[in-house]
Order: structure tokens, then sequence, then C-alpha cells
């Protein structure tokens, strides 16, 4: 790009080495996809030279420009083409498929055929979206939600889309060995459902300049009170974010006393804090209706180690089964334990360790893997296929985290072994598998790239 257009505000960018498995990769085979579905590369291009020039035309910078979208990607974003360049992907977020939008060119991959763009309004909504079902003020501008103007059935049927076309796109299968993709199962809750939420603040202007770190100059304080959330779609700023409806409502009370403590104590920081809001689940004997359950003993709470003071648990009371009663609260402290409980198995977890973040579909999550982990009995068990089919004995867990797989498919299996390079995750593990008295459960620190190698020390080559 010469010098003189990008003083006028053209900005293209020549796209990096793209790592396997990052969302670059596939939103860049959806972008190929869709050009091919489209016959982009073939409409009065007859060249590769002729299609480089028609598509390294470049879009001025912060311009505005109407697309029309054609298809969701599998990382959430919309895909579209403008009126008038027919060879060239717009990439647009909290957009649907027959949505026509304005949107606002923010960097463009020439030599891909594609530009990142914010999205501004739109000018002609799609079939499919329903403003109406948006519950979130900061929908559209947060980074988090990406759907939330879409039917439930739709967004589940969008997470079907995405498992086919990874299949397709990646597994290096033949067409006819591309196992059928069944229905996403719904979760019981689509909101109120999130049990973990990390927002941060940012430090005060000036307390990232490593010179003045270096020079043991006195750092900068902070003059009001930063916004503290979430980062804006496709930036790095962090917006203000008074509440968050997906969370449950522990983790929602958490929010606002953290939010409460950190204004109170904003004078005592020098910089930037992430703040843990974990939900952890006591049972309880459920009692009598008129003798409302309490916890008049929290468990202690802490923030990150540069955080000046404790804030004050909220506990919450929600109906369990049978004759228990489930104790919600929140942890701040990432080395804390989180309790969670999936029919009859307790999991402890650390607060800032990975768990499961939507409790509502464990129990029904864990029971379907327990119902399809096995092959169907053969139906004729006398037959030779069947006679040289061993059974299976053993379950190997990769990505193991606190055991959640390798304990509740234990009954299952003669032992299950869980692997994680997280030696946290593995003691974690080895504490829920004997709280839960699980004797045929083990657990070793590894990469899961050595996970044969592994198994093969534990095992060895019997059967």
């Amino acid at each position: 790009m010469t010098k003189r257009k990008r003083q006028q505000g053209y900005y293209t960018k020549r796209m990096k080495s793209v790592q396997e498995g990052s969302n670059e990769e596939v939103l860049l085979a959806d972008i190929r996809s869709l050009l091919q579905k489209s016959k982009i590369e073939d409409s009065g291009i007859t060249s590769n030279e002729s299609a480089a020039t028609a598509s390294q035309t470049p879009f001025e910078r912060f311009s505005q420009v109407e697309v029309k979208i054609s298809a969701l990607s599998s990382i959430g974003e919309g895909l579209g083409f403008s009126s008038s360049k027919f060879d060239h992907v717009f990439v647009v977020p909290f957009t649907l498929p027959g949505d026509v939008v304005e949107a606002k060119v923010v960097t463009q991959f020439a030599n891909d055929h594609y530009t990142l763009a914010d999205f501004v309004s739109v000018l002609k909504p799609s079939p499919q979206r329903n403003d109406a079902l948006v519950r979130c003020p900061y929908f559209a501008k947060c980074s988090g939600c990406q759907f939330q103007m879409l039917s439930y059935e739709d967004q589940l049927a969008q997470k079907k889309s995405i498992v086919e076309k990874a299949y397709r796109n990646f597994s290096n299968l033949p067409t006819e060995l591309i196992p059928v993709v069944g229905d996403t199962i719904g979760s019981p809750l689509q909101y109120g459902y999130r049990t973990k939420l990390t927002p941060h603040f940012d430090g005060p202007p000036g307390s990232r300049v490593r010179k003045a770190r270096k020079d043991g100059l006195e750092q900068p304080s902070f003059e009001q009170v930063p916004p503290i959330g979430f980062m804006v779609k496709g930036t790095r700023k962090t917006m203000d974010i008074e509440d968050c409806p997906i969370a449950t409502d522990a983790v929602r009370e958490g929010l606002k006393q953290e939010r409460k403590r950190v204004a109170e104590q904003i004078s005592k920081y020098k910089r930037g804090a992430t703040i843990l809001l974990r939900e952890t689940t006591t049972r309880a004997p459920a009692q009598p209706q008129d003798s409302p359950a309490t916890t008049d003993d929290p468990q202690p709470t802490s923030n990150e180690t540069d955080s000046p003071c404790q804030p004050a648990q909220a506990p919450q009371i929600n109906p369990s089964p049978a004759s228990t009663t489930a104790i919600k609260t929140y942890i701040t402290d990432q080395n804390a334990t989180s309790t969670e409980h999936i029919g009859p198995y307790t999991f402890l977890n650390p607060a800032g360790a990975f768990f499961q973040n939507n409790n509502s579909i464990l129990e029904t999550f864990t029971t379907y893997i327990r119902s399809h982990i096995l092959p169907p009995s053969p139906s004729q068990p006398s037959t030779s296929t069947s006679k040289s089919q061993k059974p299976i004995k053993y379950l190997i867990d990769t990505y193991s985290g606190s055991g959640l797989f390798s304990i509740t498919l234990s009954p299952l299996f003669t032992s299950t072994l869980g692997i994680d390079i997280s030696s946290s995750s593995i003691a974690s593990a080895s504490l829920n598998a004997s709280l839960n008295s699980i004797s045929n459960a083990t657990f070793t620190t590894g990469d899961a790239a050595n996970i044969f190698a592994e198994a093969k020390q534990k095992y060895g080559n019997g059967d």
C-alpha cells in the first residue's frame, strides 16, 4: 500500500501464518466455502492477477458500507457481500443471514478476500431476527453474547451446523465416512445459567508505561471509578457492565457487590484487576417452609493478591431435588474451593480453574454421554464378527480437568484414566474420585499429545 493511500485512511493487512485450530483458520474455511458457493471466483475474473487486482481495491478505513448477510460463520459472525464488491466477504458481528446492515470497515485482508467490519445498524431485518428476544442492554456492543436476537431453536440449529462444518472442513474424512450429527440438546435455562464471570477494569491512565515503572516514578492513581465489565466487541476497550442476565442469581449478586466494593476502595488500587465470580453450592437438609434455611457462616472470599479488602457474601437459596435445599453463594478467591452437585456425585474444584459454566445442563449432559459412550450390543452375539470384537474395558479421558467424565462414567469401565496438563486439576480429580468412593479412576499429569504413550505405560499391551 502506498503512503498516500495510508494517509487517506485506507488500511489493508496481510494475514500472518494461520495457527491450526485457531478462530482465523475456522473463519477462513467458512469464507472460502461461501466464495466457492457463490461462484465468486468464476464471475468475470479470468486470471489470478485480475482476481488479486479486483480484491485488493481497498475500502477506506472506518467508511460505512451496506452489506447483505448470506451466512453465519462457525465463530458466530455474519458473512456477506456489498453491492459493489462481489469477490470480497465482509465479516460483521451481531448479524444473521438475510439481514441487510450498515457496517463500518475496520481491517481488510485483501489477499484472503475479506474485511473485518463493525456492526452499525440493521437496514432490513432477516426473517430470523427478533430483537424483542434481547434481554441485555449491552447486547451488540459487549463482546460476550452473539445471538440474543435469534430464537433458541435457531441457536441450537446453528450449533449443529458448526459441528457439521468442522467435520467437513477439518476431519479429512471422505464424505461417506462423515458421521450424521444429531440435533443439539438444549439447556433448561437460556438466561440465568452461567456460574462464572470474570469482569475486569483497567489501570489508571499511564499505569502501563514501562519507562515510568522502570525509572521508579510514582504510579498514577485513579481519579474516578473506571469502567468495570467486559470488552467492547472488536476492541481492547472495557465497557461498564452493571448486570449480566446470563449469569445465575448468585453471580449477579456477586457482580453487584464487587462493583460496590471496588468503587469504595478504588483509591487503594494502583493497577487494574480481574474479578472472579464463581458460584458454589452447598446442599443442606430441607427445612419447613415457615423456617427458611440460612447460612450463618459463608465461605471466606478474597480477590486477587493486589486487592485491598474482602467482599461480603450474598447467600442465595433455591429448592433442590428430594429433601435438600441448594444454598448458592459466590466465591471471589481463585484458590478457594467451589462445589458442584451432579446427581449423586459431588465435585470440588479450585474456583479459578476450568469447570463447566452451565450447571443446569450437567445431569442431562452426563446422562447422555453415559448412554452413548459404548457401542450398542450386537443383535447376534454368535456371529463371527461379534466374536472378534473385544469388550471395551478402559476409558482414557483427555483434558480430564477435575474428573467430570472419568468419574461419572466409571461404573461402565474396568478402569478409567484421566490425563490433564494441569497438576492442580489432577489433584482435584483424585480428590473427587475419593470423595465419591470411586476406586477404578486414576489420574496423571501429562500432555494430551502424548496420551497413547501415557496409556501404554499405565496399562501395557494387555487387553
